[in-house]
């Protein structure tokens, strides 16, 4: 019989081929950043290239309540490189000085690429330079590296977790936060439910879970309550990080796991908006509108690391404007302050009487 350490050192091998963590690891730490391309083998079948549905909205009715922008995987690292803390700066930079209004800013996962102290200490400095409207986020696996770092700071897989805990990781992020108990949590602005979903638990806690999201039982009976206040049809925003599997279908590494509770979940409800990260898609090249679904998702580009292979300081992000009848998603390349025209989605508010 194996022991622990040794059947979690397997699992992490096998996850490593897989993956290619530990390759993605290793770059990490020695610098410098490059736009590297996340592995997920299902995402050409999960996200399918559909056309953007515009719709005729009467402007004179059409009545804005809400803005936010949503800046998926950072992947901030004091490592003694500066690309990445540039990309957040220009993505900032250009967010403080938006001429429509944004009412908060949503971190949507991999915030940190080791989650250590120091990391979240960058990120502090960072945003510490900009006058910034409310901000939240939600853990995606990067958030949880830190066990594979030594005492040295180098990566070493053979000594993980090198003394540290997945509870340390969860510990730091929802301290940096201000998340009490839980590392997600929802909000109300505006007659808008933002509502933040996280990634629970990594391979130190949970060896099978690799790089795929975990959500417990704790946490899906939280959003089933949550849900339970939009049978009159209010907009609902759920935020995660990994994405999904093809319908009908649980998901594996580096997917959302409990794809099936997650979907049955939200299956009753109208007016539901899904948004993920993980991919580090192109708003540029990829199509990011997934409409496979009883709800309407859209997966995110990457800040820190978007897939370019012509723009070096590529750095991307999502802005939503959400109306009385209609929800509008923009890509924003923030190295140059411009709108990605082939990236505009406009969906339809559905109302009680139409539904």
């Amino acid at each position: 019989m194996i022991s622990r350490r040794q059947f979690i050192k397997r699992l992490l091998a096998t996850a490593f081929a897989v993956t290619g963590v530990g390759a993605l690891l290793k770059q990490t730490l020695k610098g410098p950043e490059t736009n590297a391309v996340i592995a997920d083998a299902s995402e050409g079948q999960i996200i399918p290239q559909v056309s953007p549905h515009p719709v005729s909205v009467d402007a004179s009715t059409n009545r804005l309540l809400l803005s936010f922008f949503l800046l998926s995987d950072v992947h901030i690292s004091d490592n003694g490189t500066s690309t990445i803390t540039d990309k957040l700066h220009s993505a900032l930079k250009d967010i403080s000085h938006f001429k429509t209004p944004v009412d908060t800013i949503v971190f949507g996962g991999d915030v940190t690429d080791v989650g250590r102290e120091v990391d979240y200490k960058l990120f502090r400095k960072v945003l510490d330079k900009y006058k910034l409207p409310p901000i939240y986020a939600n853990m995606g696996n990067h958030d949880y590296y830190d066990i594979w770092i030594s005492s040295k700071g180098d990566w070493s897989a053979d000594t993980v977790p090198n003394g540290k805990t997945d509870a340390m990781s969860r510990e730091r992020f929802m301290k940096f936060f201000g998340y009490k108990d839980k590392p997600y949590k929802d909000v109300w602005m505006n007659d808008v439910h933002l509502i933040i979903m996280s990634q629970e638990t990594y391979v130190q806690e949970k060896p099978e879970v690799g790089e795929g999201a975990w959500y417990s039982d704790e946490q899906l009976a939280w959003l089933e309550n949550t849900m339970k206040s939009h049978v009159d049809g209010k907009p609902a925003f759920v935020f995660i990080h990994q994405p999904l599997p093809a319908p009908d279908l649980d998901g594996k590494p580096p997917q959302l796991l409990r794809a099936k509770e997650f979907r049955a979940i939200l299956a009753p409800y109208k007016n539901v908006f899904v948004l993920s990260g993980h991919t580090h898609r192109n708003f540029a090249t990829e199509n990011h509108y997934n409409t496979q679904n009883s709800f309407h998702w859209f997966n995110n580009a990457s800040v820190g690391k978007t897939r370019s292979s012509d723009n070096p300081n590529c750095a991307q992000g999502m802005y939503v404007q959400i109306y009385n009848n209609e929800v509008v998603v923009r890509g924003r390349e923030f190295s140059n302050q411009t709108w990605i025209e082939s990236a505009t989605y406009n969906v339809p508010i559905v109302h009680a009487n139409q539904a």
